[in-house]
């Protein structure tokens, strides 16, 4: 089976090179770039066994990129602690949803009312709509990023009818093709990134039901996080314009 690769980061070269990588199963760091060629330069070098390459690396990209102790990067808190975010963070809280199904959405009355018309009137009156329109309305942002199946399923479908209602609260949401995302290489992770400094990372288990959530402070993550953030920011389609061309169901 093949590794979990994530890329981390990079050189500032033009061609991306070098480049460090993480084994997400095993934390083992994958590092390549230009090679050391000079004989007399690996004639220098201590244990270098038959097969071997020896890769030049500008210490600040191992600095930079290569994770730390993985106990200083997270620390899982409950679902009621993760609530608690949403009233504290300063500037932005931007989340990229990347599954197929949320078992949550599934329990609620509007997916019943959704899966029977195809349309849901959705209503303002719960303490997370309360607390969004609280933290828009002070000129806070509050951004998403949806990815879409070609073949959406109908939890995507019910999420883009949702957007309707939370775009009233002041969130700005965008859609994008699971294609582009594939091509754009982003990871099928969800997160919220707030102030461009915390990741809350969500996880879930085997039958798509949420059950903690990872904070994580550390600096090259929350680079990293930020580079998806632009990536899929730059090349997501409103979701108006994005519903609009999907075909009926």
């Amino acid at each position: 089976m093949p590794r979990r690769l994530r890329f981390n980061g990079a050189g500032s070269g033009d061609d991306g090179c070098p480049s460090v990588h993480e084994d997400v199963d095993s934390g083992e760091v994958i590092v390549h770039g230009p090679p050391l060629a000079d004989p007399e330069d690996i004639a220098q070098l201590r244990h270098l066994s038959e097969g071997e390459v020896a890769i030049v690396v500008p210490r600040e990209l191992l600095g930079g990129w290569t994770p730390e102790e993985r106990t200083r990067q997270a620390r899982t808190i409950a679902l009621d602690e993760f609530s608690g975010l949403f009233g504290r963070f300063e500037h932005t809280a931007w989340r990229l949803e990347t599954r197929r199904r949320y078992a949550s959405d599934e329990a609620t009355d509007t997916y019943r009312q959704f899966v029977e018309t195809g349309r849901v009137d959705w209503t303002y009156d719960n303490p997370y709509c309360r607390k969004i329109r609280e933290q828009t309305s002070q000129g806070k942002r509050v951004e998403r990023v949806r990815i879409v199946d070609q073949e959406p399923t109908v939890g995507q479908r019910y999420l883009l009818d949702n957007a309707r209602r939370n775009s009233g609260m002041g969130e700005d949401i965008r859609s994008m093709w699971r294609a582009d995302a594939d091509r754009l290489r982003l990871p099928a992770e969800d997160f919220w990134l707030f102030d461009s400094r915390l990741i809350a990372a969500l996880r879930f288990d085997e039958g798509d039901r949420l059950t903690h959530v990872d904070l994580i402070t550390e600096p090259a993550e929350v680079v990293r996080c930020g580079m998806i953030r632009d990536a899929a920011w730059h090349h997501a389609v409103p979701w108006e314009r994005f519903a609009a061309h999907l075909p009926d169901a």
